[in-house]
């Protein structure tokens, strides 16, 4: 069965405009995991733009299937070992971006990312990396010792909600599945998803995760968080 992780980071946002403790992010979890959802993902960003330390403390400590992104650095690093979640992910973060704009530099940051690993590993914390869907990033993955990695499907999302050839695109992910699997590489998929990008990578069998969050959170003003996520939960079947 293929598992649907939810980004609830745009909830605290959403919260952190008032400055207030509405919509509650603890409460909003509940739903998530209530609809089905396999994981919750959080971003705990160095400038804490939504998800705040408080925030990962609750959710980690009311014992959420918790997916913690961060950047790779020591200082982050032990924010997860202290709390603990289920997995960490490890991405690239720059003050300035809007959204997360591609894959982490596994080749600049290698000897950093693969003590970071080896420690979370040694803390029994799942472990993936956020890569572009190269051969060379998995290859790169294997060496550092990650027991998964996720792959950045913004592009191919681009291409699609434009109207465009995804084609080749979506057979270099496909390449990076099989490969990654063959090399005992849990595969997972996110970045820009929305239904119909999520129901043509379901076509690939070697994925077996998919992290969803800013469509989620905006269709959900539409139509409620729990139909977004049983409507996703049937899409990537």
């Amino acid at each position: 069965m293929k598992r649907l992780g939810i980004n609830i980071d745009h909830v605290a946002t959403l919260r952190n405009a008032r400055g207030e403790s509405h919509p509650d992010i603890i409460e909003i979890a509940k739903i998530v995991k209530k609809s089905g959802a396999d994981s919750i993902t959080v971003h705990l960003r160095e400038d804490r733009r939504h998800i705040k330390d408080h925030d990962l403390k609750m959710l980690c400590k009311k014992n959420f299937f918790i997916n913690l992104e961060i950047a790779s650095n020591l200082k982050m690093m032990k924010i997860a070992i202290k709390n603990k979640p289920k997995f960490v992910c490890l991405v690239p973060e720059k003050r300035n971006e809007i959204t997360t704009e591609g894959g982490i530099n596994l080749k600049k940051n290698y000897r950093l990312i693969k003590k970071i690993i080896k420690k979370l590993n040694q803390n029994k914390i799942r472990t993936s990396l956020f890569i572009d869907p190269t051969i060379n990033n998995l290859m790169l993955s294997k060496k550092i010792g990650t027991n998964c990695v996720e792959l950045h499907t913004g592009k191919i999302s681009r291409l699609i909600k434009n109207k465009k050839k995804y084609k080749k695109e979506f057979l270099k992910i496909q390449k990076c599945a099989i490969f990654g699997t063959k090399n005992n590489i849990e595969i997972h998929a996110g970045h820009g998803l929305d239904y119909k990008t999520a129901k043509i990578l379901s076509k690939i069998s070697h994925i077996t995760e998919y992290n969803i969050g800013h469509f989620v959170i905006g269709e959900s003003i539409k139509i409620g968080i729990s139909k977004v996520i049983q409507k996703f939960k049937k899409t990537i079947k």
